[in-house]
C-alpha cells in the first residue's frame, strides 16, 4: 500500500507552511543533497575558513510566482542547524524581479554547500508556479481549470503539484490509485472503448 506523505489524497492549499509530513520531506531532501555532496563539498573545504560567517538573500532575477521557499528553508536547516533561514515571500504570492524570497545567516561553508540543491529545488518550484499562474490568467472569466497531471519529475512529484497549487492550477489524481483514468493505451489492450469501460465498471462501480 502506498502512503501519501500527507496522509490523505489531497494536495495542500497555498500557504505560508506547506503541511508535508517532516519526516517524508527530510527524507527526500536528504537524498537530493547526497546527490550533490557526495563524499563532501571538497571546493568549499579547500577555499572557505571554516570560521567565516555570512548572510545571503535568494532574490527573483523575474516576475514570478512563490512556491516552495520553506522546502529551500529546511534543507539549509539539515545540512547546518546553525544556518538561520528566514523566510520573505509567501507561498502563492506573485512577485516582482529582485523580490527577496529568502534569508540564510550564519557559517559560509555549509551555506555554499547546501547553496546549489536549494537553489534548484526553489527555481523549478517557482517556475512551475509562475507558468501555472500564466495559464490561470489566460483562460480567467471562463468555466476552464487548469490541471496537473502525472508527468511529474520522479521524486519531486508532491512538490510539483503543491508548486501547481500555489500557481492557482487544480491537483488532478495524485498517482494510479486514486482514480480510474482510461488512456489510449488501456483502450488498445482491451480491444475498444466499450470494452475497457466495462471492464472498469465491474471493476471500480457503476461511478466510472
Amino acid at each position: 500500500m502506498i502512503r501519501h506523505p500527507l496522509g490523505s489524497r489531497s494536495v495542500p492549499t497555498p500557504g505560508p507552511l506547506p503541511p508535508f509530513d517532516p519526516a517524508w520531506l527530510d527524507s527526500l531532501l536528504r537524498r537530493l543533497l547526497a546527490e550533490d555532496v557526495g563524499s563532501g563539498d571538497v571546493t568549499t573545504a579547500a577555499c572557505i575558513d571554516p570560521t567565516a560567517t555570512g548572510t545571503a538573500v535568494v532574490v527573483t532575477r523575474e516576475p514570478a510566482t512563490c512556491a516552495g521557499v520553506t522546502v529551500a528553508a529546511r534543507l539549509f536547516a539539515l545540512v547546518d542547524p546553525r544556518l538561520r533561514t528566514e523566510p520573505l515571500a509567501a507561498d502563492g504570492t506573485r512577485l516582482a524581479a529582485g523580490a527577496p524570497l529568502l534569508r540564510i545567516s550564519g557559517p559560509v561553508a555549509p551555506l555554499l554547500t547546501a547553496e546549489r540543491v536549494a537553489l534548484n529545488l526553489a527555481q523549478r518550484l517557482c517556475g512551475i508556479a509562475t507558468l501555472t499562474a500564466r495559464f490561470v490568467a489566460a483562460v480567467a472569466g471562463s468555466h476552464a481549470a487548469i490541471c496537473d497531471t502525472r508527468k511529474t519529475t520522479p521524486g519531486l512529484r508532491l512538490l510539483e503539484k503543491y508548486a501547481v497549487r500555489c500557481g492557482g492550477g487544480v491537483s488532478h489524481r495524485f498517482g494510479l490509485f486514486d482514480g480510474v483514468l482510461i488512456k489510449d493505451n488501456h483502450i488498445k489492450a482491451c480491444g475498444s472503448v466499450t470494452a475497457a469501460v466495462a471492464r472498469a465498471r465491474r471493476h471500480a462501480g457503476r461511478g466510472v
